[in-house]
């Protein structure tokens, strides 16, 4: 599948705005800004098996497109919620659950990189990883 594959940090836009809407830390976000976070991605149908691995942690985690799940982010925020797959994209729509707030989330193969785009509180960023 497209998605397929490992895929590391490349460069990033408008990141640490984006944490900063989330109520990250500043010291939190000058870190995450430089995460080498590094993305293994493995598709088998409907389901999807994504390991990151970054300076902050690694975990591993499996979802089903459709069937909404558990995640907390690096920074400890947990959220639930479902991807599903629209055309050639994958869209996550996740509910924080300590305010209720919807983070976006959408990743797509743009030439030769994933394209991951967070959109909260009408802040977006956008993450850039190659192969």
């Amino acid at each position: 599948m497209a998605f397929d594959g490992t895929w590391k940090i490349d460069r990033n836009e408008n990141y640490e705005k984006f944490m900063e809407a989330m109520g990250v830390g500043i010291m939190k976000r000058k870190l995450g800004a430089h995460d080498n976070l590094k993305i293994t991605i493995k598709q088998d149908g409907n389901k999807f098996n994504v390991k990151e691995a970054s300076s902050f942690r690694n975990i591993e985690i499996e979802f089903t497109l459709g069937n909404n799940f558990e995640y907390s982010l690096a920074d400890g925020t947990e959220l639930s919620g479902a991807w599903i797959l629209e055309g050639n994209k994958l869209v996550g729509t996740f509910t924080r659950k300590d305010n209720g707030k919807v983070l976006k989330t959408y990743r797509e193969i743009v030439g030769d990189e994933l394209v991951q785009t967070y959109i909260y509180e009408g802040t977006e960023s956008k993450r850039f990883f190659k192969r």
